[in-house]
């Protein structure tokens, strides 16, 4: 059985993306940003919860108080990226539940009253939605290059609050030369997919 999905979007979005480490000039702009996050704001998620936050970092100010928090391998690939975002976990997005769960807006209480199952359920739902944000950076024709290599900490404190938990620092744009790591491999299906 084939997909249904166009071999070449296929490609795109998957076999032949990867981590990008190097980019042109080329300035990713907010029109592309904003079509970005219209397509993949559809992505499921439990309850139809949103605490993905994304903050753009584009100012050269901004660019060097998060670069000191990158590691050192990390440095001169965010200095350089067009555009780099900061995807963290908002764990008081309960608050808008009620609006985005009209079927249940109770749940805000009823399951999400106590901080830590919001933060169990921010990080869970918000890595969906990073996921999502990685496959519409790649829809919208350019590269993403997500790293978890940073001081989370520093990063909360540099560009959030209490309530906001880091998960990823992308880099966003077109690829430029050298840009990709050899493929690594990946598991086949049997070693990951059990019948029960």
């Amino acid at each position: 059985m084939s997909l249904v999905l166009d071999p070449a979007a296929q490609d795109l979005l998957f076999r032949e993306a990867r981590t990008a480490n190097t980019f042109t000039d080329e300035p990713v702009t907010e029109e592309q940003v904003q079509a970005i996050y219209d397509l993949v704001k559809y992505g499921p998620t439990a309850f139809n919860q949103t605490p993905l936050r994304i903050t753009l970092v584009r100012s050269a100010e901004a660019r060097e108080r998060l670069v000191q928090h990158m590691a050192e391998g990390n440095q001169p690939k965010t200095a350089a990226a067009p555009l780099v975002a900061i995807l963290s976990a908002d764990n008081e997005f309960h608050e808008e539940l009620p609006a985005l769960f009209p079927a249940f807006p109770q749940a805000k209480d009823v399951f999400f009253s106590e901080r830590p199952a919001r933060e169990n359920a921010a990080g869970l739902n918000a890595a969906l939605q990073a996921a999502y944000f990685i496959v519409g950076v790649r829809a919208a024709g350019l590269a993403a290059g997500p790293m978890t290599g940073f001081d989370f900490e520093g990063v909360r404190k540099e560009f959030l609050d209490d309530d906001h938990t880091p998960l990823m620092v992308v880099n966003i744009g077109k690829p430029g030369p050298d840009a990709w790591y050899p493929r690594s491999p990946r598991l086949e299906y049997d070693q990951v997919i059990t019948t029960v």
